[in-house]
């Protein structure tokens, strides 16, 4: 299939966004935020839009789209379900950060959408599976258990106690790919098309 699937507007107003929020999550935040699973699917959803190639938005639907639409659920709830979106409704955030977090609404339609003009990469799954096992000892080694980026220091806000620290990262490692990933590899492996000839 020749021709471009993904139309030029939508990847120059996704880069713009994109140099807009880097610099300024990178100021307030620090270069580590850039390890929540969140900001890792910005960049892997921008390059299947530039590159038009399915598998790097394939291991983001697959790992954190239930989680971007979990987000999105507790937002339109005022955060009152799972306390995803709590800082939404922080007044001492400034408007400016919580403006651009805004992009969790936007990302999960964006995947959707390519998995629709993209297809499902069934490779996604074993991609997907070897990133988290990169990305969360790097979370661990590299951030402040305070933060508790990607959870891999308790399930909520704080650090959990009631196991070793190491075998929680492990027990995360092991229970992501088969209670996340597989079930949603295999929902998307049925509900999508594969893609298109020659954008594997």
């Amino acid at each position: 299939m020749g021709g471009s699937l993904v139309p030029l507007p939508l990847k120059l107003a996704y880069s713009l966004f994109l140099v807009v929020l880097v610099p300024v999550y990178w100021r307030n935040y620090g270069p580590a935020n850039f390890l929540w699973g969140s900001d890792i699917a910005l960049f892997l959803v921008f390059l299947s839009l530039w590159l038009e190639r399915p598998l790097p938005n394939s291991m983001m639907a697959v790992g954190l789209l239930p989680f971007e639409i979990a987000w999105c659920v507790d937002f339109l709830a005022g955060s009152s379900l799972f306390g995803m979106a709590a800082y939404m409704f922080e007044p001492d955030r400034p408007l400016l950060l919580r403006s651009l977090s805004l992009f969790h609404l936007a990302l999960p339609v964006l995947m959707i959408w390519l998995l629709h003009r993209l297809g499902y990469d069934r490779r996604a799954l074993l991609a997907q599976t070897l990133l988290a096992w990169i990305l969360l000892p790097l979370t661990y080694l590299l951030t402040d258990p305070a933060d508790n980026i990607n959870m891999v220091f308790g399930p909520g806000e704080v650090a959990q106690g009631w196991m070793h620290p190491v075998a929680y990262l492990a027990l995360g490692m092991l229970l992501l790919p088969v209670v996340v990933f597989l079930p949603m590899h295999l929902i998307l492996r049925r509900a999508c098309r594969p893609p298109p000839d020659g954008r594997s």
